[in-house]
């Protein structure tokens, strides 16, 4: 997103300068349908109320970034659709010259975000779509950033849990196609560095890290309370409400078996709004598993599936 060179110029007080044609008031101020031509080259046609651009309008920049959609008084204020000099769009609703509301941004790397603004930032629930992979993070933002509950989702698999300053944090689970489910933690841990990147940063870089505990069969995504063990359980049996409800398939635990050790998950080179990068951010090849110690790879997951079900 760049709203640099895209700031509208106020032209109240400026009747006298600059072109204009249409129509006034009494007093001789902008009033009704009107065309400007702006001393900064910028252009606008559409509604005014006592000097000020009011209702429906359209304002071209003059580096190619134009607006359309409802002002008040020479606010961008209600619906409204902005194309950006980058060629990304934004349309949505607007409140005081803000993206504020709900609205869907189209990035010029073909990514899109659906949800929700605030004060120009993406904030509430809203679902992030990552072009090039296919993958989509569906959940919750804070300032533009991906943090809280929410469910990132792959091709074949999906992550569901908590994240912070766009990285999964504490407990959370992979769901798996193939028929179950991995639990387990994200750890924060420190990255090494250079003695030169020491000397730059004052705070430690710490990348998330995966440590699985358990594999299970599906379960729904958002947990129920579990039911109270009756009186026709024998002993040592759970009830139907106990966590894990059975054990993994035989094709999901031989492709799943020794899942002990950690996972190591590089943090994204956000911000796509600067870079344009973000649908990079969680490309299913950075969550990866070494083999040698025990883990599986993700790439390696589709290739062992076709041969077990062959």
């Amino acid at each position: 997103m760049s709203d640099l060179g895209s700031e509208e110029l106020d032209e109240e007080g400026e009747n006298d300068i600059g072109e204009y044609e249409g129509d006034r008031n009494e007093a001789g101020e902008r009033h009704g349908h009107g065309r400007a031509r702006l001393p900064n080259g910028d252009t606008y046609e559409g509604s005014y109320e006592f000097g000020k651009r009011h209702g429906q309008g359209s304002y071209r920049f003059k580096n190619g970034a134009r607006y359309t959609g409802e002002y008040v008084r020479n606010k961008k204020h209600g619906q409204g659709t902005f194309i950006y000099p980058d060629g990304s769009r934004y349309e949505g609703e607007w409140a005081n010259d803000q993206r504020h509301g709900f609205g869907v941004y189209y990035y010029i790397n073909n990514d899109t975000y659906t949800g929700e603004w605030f004060a120009h930032q993406r904030h509430g629930q809203g679902t992030y779509f990552y072009a090039e992979t296919g993958s989509k993070y569906v959940g919750t933002w804070v300032n533009g950033q991906q943090e809280g509950a929410a469910e990132l989702i792959h091709l074949n698999h999906r992550y569901q849990g908590k994240f912070l300053n766009k990285n999964p944090v504490g407990p959370g689970k992979y769901v798996f196609d193939v028929g179950c489910e991995q639990h387990g933690e994200y750890r924060l841990a420190d990255m090494e560095r250079g003695e030169e990147e020491e000397e730059e940063e004052l705070l430690a870089t710490v990348v998330p890290k995966w440590k699985a505990t358990k594999i299970t069969e599906l379960a729904l995504w958002t947990p129920a309370l579990p039911k109270e063990p009756t009186s026709t359980d024998g002993p040592g049996q759970e009830g139907p409400g106990a966590e894990g409800a059975g054990e993994p398939g035989e094709e999901a635990q031989a492709l799943l078996e020794g899942f002990e050790g950690e996972m190591e998950m590089r943090p994204g080179d956000e911000d796509a709004d600067v870079l344009r990068e973000e649908g990079r951010e969680y490309d299913q090849d950075e969550f990866h598993y070494d083999m040698e110690e025990g883990n599986i790879n993700f790439e390696e997951e589709e290739t062992r599936q076709s041969d077990l079900q062959d």
